[in-house]
């Protein structure tokens, strides 16, 4: 198995909503972001199945070194590889590869998040920072075009986010900030023990309106120049409010489900923006 072929396998077996996007890209592009895509998912994986904190870290800093080792052209992982490859036709700074890792880094020293500000940090790391370097990959011609990746990546983080909270909590972590839990008279104990309650509902109202927002002011941001070149992006997008929709007509019964689309639903989303 070469590079490329360890990278699409790595995108295909993710079950991520953004492989649907990437189905359409031209070949070098497709090839770049699944690079990239498969990059982030080796990380994210160092986080999500590593229970020791100590062996995750270091696993974390082996990433790092790889990353350094990308900029000097000498990688040994087939993602690295695969990274070095495509460096050549699209501006992938080490600088942005290692603030996602540093991002992955957050989960190991926290659980909880006192504000929205705090949050921010991590989700601009974790998906801000991959979207901005997709909109590389995709082609962007305006400087505006950052401006909307950054929204679109904070918007699908929030949505995600949403989503996963029965998982995030069965493993103990509340990603929704601790003064918005109090602000809504939420405790803690309602999240990790799957307590529906009216208050909560209002909370995941709350943090539903502010993932639109986002999204909102991330189509407002992109230029007309971009738009066709962005659309794998603005797939996700479709993928992800859609599943924002779902969550919202079911209630938020997040807690003890996680509720998602269909394959086939996401790759008729995935054909209806593309082409329209």
């Amino acid at each position: 198995m070469n590079p490329d072929q360890y990278c699409q396998e790595k995108c295909a077996l993710s079950g991520s909503s953004s492989y649907y996007s990437f189905l359409f890209l031209s070949a070098p592009r497709r090839r770049a972001i699944m690079a990239l895509h498969a990059f982030c998912r080796e990380v994210d994986e160092v986080v999500g199945e590593c229970k020791d904190i100590s062996i995750a870290s270091t696993k974390l800093n082996w990433w790092r070194q790889e990353v350094e080792r990308v900029a000097s052209g000498q990688p040994t992982h087939p993602v690295g590889l695969a990274l070095k490859a495509v460096g050549g036709e699209f501006n992938l700074p080490k600088e942005l590869l290692l603030e996602i890792i540093d991002g992955m880094e957050m989960n190991l020293q926290q659980t909880r998040f006192l504000d929205f500000k705090g949050l921010s940090l991590y989700c601009y790391r974790i998906s801000s920072v991959p979207a901005l370097l997709s909109a590389e990959i995709f082609g962007g011609t305006d400087r505006q075009t950052q401006k909307y990746a950054h929204d679109l990546g904070m918007a699908l983080q929030l949505t995600k986010i949403i989503q996963n909270m029965g998982e995030d909590a069965r493993r103990g972590r509340i990603y929704i900030p601790m003064d918005e839990l109090k602000q809504f008279n939420v405790p803690a104990a309602d999240i990790l023990n799957g307590k529906y309650t009216d208050n909560f509902t209002a909370l995941m109202k709350f943090q539903a309106e502010r993932a639109e927002q986002y999204y909102k002011q991330a189509f407002a941001l992109l230029p007309a120049v971009d738009r066709k070149n962005q659309r794998p992006g603005l797939i996700m997008a479709a993928i992800y409010r859609t599943l924002l929709d779902e969550i919202r007509r079911g209630s938020f019964q997040v807690l003890h489900q996680r509720i998602s689309l269909t394959p086939v639903r996401k790759i008729w989303i995935a054909w209806k923006t593309w082409f329209f």
